[in-house]
Order: structure tokens, then sequence, then C-alpha cells
């Protein structure tokens, strides 16, 4: 008997996207016999709706099942390709280049739950628990993602993900900032990662909210992070998982929009 679908499901469309980036069943023993569809729509239930892992529907695939093949995934990187593919299909069906030339940086702290973990206290936004630094392409899709202890600056946070972005992205030169990032980082990102900082300052005559030229990308990029209830706080020891899921939830939301865009003619 069918169930009845779940808003978080993929559709025929983006499952069929989906499909070929899934890696293949290790050889030797028995042949796969999981649903490999379920199991993504049970990873992205997990992530929109924000339950733990255990209290998984009955009518989707094992708990255990799924969360293997969250683990799995994450261990050998599928995530990140994923999110690499659709970015990549997106920006060409929206007829640009398929690596970026400029990138906008940011971070946002977010509390973390009573599990183990690194975690720290963020004296400027007074917040317990983690800062995630995130590099997003001018379409506002992930880059990268690095997640740490919300006590460590923003200058020294950005360091971590500048250096681990480097000779990643063959096209990047470019990326703007806020004035957080002001200072030494400026230099020492042009000498270690040839990349140009760029800070996109406040216009001193305006009081309260203003909209900041490319800086607002990025924050939009955080506002999609809030569709999925399981990143409105950190729940995870790892920090690797934390990024895990950061990846997950926009190779979620890339594919939805891949399948419905005009120009995508498929992967």
């Amino acid at each position: 008997m069918e169930r009845k679908p779940y808003p978080s499901d993929l559709s025929d469309a983006e499952w069929q996207i989906l499909k070929p980036l899934i890696p293949p069943a290790k050889p030797g023993g028995r042949p796969r016999s999981t649903d490999m569809r379920e199991v993504l729509n049970g990873i992205f239930y997990e992530l929109r709706s924000g339950c733990a892992w255990r209290m998984l529907p009955h009518d989707l695939p094992p708990c255990k099942t799924i969360y293997h093949y969250f683990r799995q995934w994450k261990g050998d990187g599928t995530w990140e390709r994923m999110n690499q593919e659709l970015r990549t299909e997106l920006r060409r069906a929206d007829g640009r280049e398929s690596e970026p030339s400029a990138a906008i940086l940011d971070s946002q702290s977010v509390k973390t739950v009573d599990v183990k973990g690194i975690r720290g206290y963020d004296a400027g936004k007074k917040v317990k628990g983690r800062k995630r630094h995130i590099l997003v392409d001018t379409m506002g899709l992930l880059l990268m993602v690095l997640v740490h202890a919300a006590n460590i600056q923003d200058r020294d946070g950005a360091k971590l993900l500048l250096s681990k972005a480097k000779g990643c992205f063959s096209r990047l030169r470019l990326i703007w900032a806020d004035g957080g990032y002001k200072g030494k980082l400026v230099k020492w990102t042009r000498n270690s990662c040839s990349f140009v900082l760029e800070i996109v300052k406040r216009d001193k005559g305006v009081k309260g909210f203003q909209v900041l030229p490319r800086r607002w990308v990025v924050e939009r990029t955080f506002a999609w992070f809030g569709f999925y209830r399981r990143l409105s706080k950190d729940y995870e020891v790892l920090t690797e998982t934390s990024e895990a899921m950061i990846y997950a939830a926009m190779v979620h939301l890339m594919v939805r929009r891949l399948a419905i865009h005009p120009q995508h003619a498929g992967p």
C-alpha cells in the first residue's frame, strides 16, 4: 500500500535529478534492496520537521537505515558533491558560468543543545553555541560551510574557511564581506589565498536598518536555513555533522528549484 506523501518528499522530477548522484552500492554481499528515494525522503523529513532520528514516521524506512546513509554520505563527501553538482546545474540554467568569480562571506551564531561537542560564547550576539561561517555565490547558493565554536572571532573563523576554500574554485577572485572582517584580514586574504576581500560599508548618513549591496544575498541564504527546523539550533555532537546538515538542506532546496526551472535540461 502506497503511503501518503509528506510535504518534504521528492517529486518524480526531483528524484530523477538526484538519482544519478547517489553513490552505487558497495561491491560484494547482497544486492541493495533499500529504496534510496525513501531514504532521501526520510532525511529531508528530518531536516524540515526538526524531529529526532528515532521519531521518524514508521511508514518511512527504519530510522537506523536512514541515519546510516546520512552518516555514510557525510563521511565520503556525498553531500558536498551533490551540493556542487546541483549548484553548477542551477548556475548554468540561469545562464551563468558553472564556477563563480565572486562570492559573499558571513557568519551566523546559533545556540547548541545539551549534547557533547565544542561550543563557545559569542559576546557580541550573546549566544552560547557555535558559528556557521558560509561562503555563497551571487545567487546565494552555498559554496562552502565551516562550523566552529561561537567564541572564535569572525576574522579568525574567516581565515579557517578561506584557507579551506583556497584552490577549490578555479574562477573565484573577489569576496564581499561586512565591516566585521575589515583590518588585517584583507591583506591576509590577498597574500595567503589570492582572493580580493572587499568590505561593504554602511552608509554613515542612514540610521537604523539598511540593505547593503551584495550583503543581502548571504542574509537571504541564512533565511533559507530557517525553512529547515533542524537548523534552528545546532543539535549535533560533531561540527562535521552540522556542516553535512547544511549541505543536505541546500541539496533539498536546490533540487526543488532546479526541477521547476524552465531552462533545466537535466543533469
